[in-house]
């Protein structure tokens, strides 16, 4: 087990990075980015197909023999049992069987992982929830995730979409959001929402919640913008720390390098906010763009490791939850979001 190796691929919605690792997780033996296509679920397939080989192409020729499968992390809803993406609509994924596609181009196993859910694994096994059992992740870019870690098991729920954190309504009034519903956590909390909010304000459509991070204490614009945008962060988070008492919190994605101006002040709200739940410690994430590829490895790792070999399945989680019937057809009032 310890001279395989595997392919471990984030699919982003801009951008696909891979990296060929070993089982400690070091430094890469090979590393590798295309642009994601946009909305092209067969172009997408064909993309993931040409970094893999890339991926190979760098390897000697003994060490191409030791990579012993693909783990692939993914958004949307994701159903890591079948590796079959239900839904994924930056990708133009519905029902897409993901993993039995791509192994018989590459003819190797591969692990489809959900990408948030890979990123906070990696956080809690290597980066900044290390030695905590419950932890929350929480990603926060051009939307909101979460990953939820309770007992050291990966939680997925079971129609494989816990963490969903962006979509839980912080005012049932708000704003509409892609996925139909109104008031939704990321229209206001988001890296893209706090931009747009910006640049609503400012007259500056191309404005971006970097704009707004370097502006605080300059421009009240900006200070208010990013007030009101903690404001609703802390009311989604305090929910979810209130049902889920985790150890630790982790903040990653692009706004978490806000740093302290996003952490102390969200802390704070909490801590003025809540009545019944222990407010734990919040950090920013340490892993940076590498914790999505870094979490498909080792859950890939894992997970061959826990089959006692190479053959195709879900995440390590799957050892520890029971089989669930098929998921229901995605409803139609979600299929642009994610």
């Amino acid at each position: 087990m310890t001279h395989h190796l595997v392919l471990a691929l984030d699919v982003g919605g801009t951008n696909t990075r891979g990296e060929v690792l070993d089982a400690t997780l070091g430094e890469p033996l090979a590393r590798a980015a295309l642009p994601t296509p946009e909305r092209d679920g067969e172009a997408t397939l064909t993309t993931i197909e040409a970094l893999c080989r890339e991926l190979l192409g760098r390897l000697p020729d003994a060490r191409r023999t030791q990579v012993a499968a693909v783990g692939l992390g993914v958004p949307g809803i994701v159903d890591t049992t079948r590796g079959t993406v239900r839904l994924a609509g930056n990708l133009g994924w519905t029902n897409m069987p993901v993993g039995d596609r791509l192994a018989a181009r590459l003819g190797l196993p591969v692990h489809v992982h959900h990408d948030v859910t890979a990123a906070g694994l990696a956080e809690q096994a290597l980066g900044a929830g290390a030695g905590v059992d419950d932890l929350l992740a929480v990603f926060i870019g051009t939307g909101i995730a979460a990953a939820i870690v309770a007992g050291g098991v990966s939680v997925r729920g079971g129609l494989h979409q816990a963490g969903e954190l962006g979509h839980v309504p912080v005012d049932p009034d708000g704003l509409l959001c892609p996925c139909g519903q109104r008031g939704c956590l990321e229209m206001y909390s988001s890296a893209r929402a706090i931009g747009r909010t910006y640049g609503a304000v400012t007259g500056n459509p191309a404005a971006t919640s970097l704009d707004v991070v370097t502006a605080l204490g300059h421009d009240p614009r900006a200070d208010a913008v990013w007030s009101e945008a903690l404001d609703a962060l802390a009311h989604g988070l305090l929910g979810a720390i209130t049902l889920l008492a985790p150890s630790r919190v982790v903040l990653g994605g692009g706004l978490s390098g806000a740093g302290a101006a996003l952490v102390d002040p969200l802390r704070a709200r909490l801590v003025a906010r809540a009545r019944v739940a222990a407010i734990p410690p919040i950090v920013t994430a340490e892993l940076g763009q590498r914790a999505g590829v870094l979490g498909a490895g080792l859950a890939t790792f894992r997970r061959i490791q826990g089959a006692g070999g190479a053959a195709a399945g879900g995440d390590p989680a799957d050892e520890n939850q029971v089989e669930v019937a098929e998921p229901a057809q995605v409803p139609a009032a979600v299929r642009g979001w994610r």
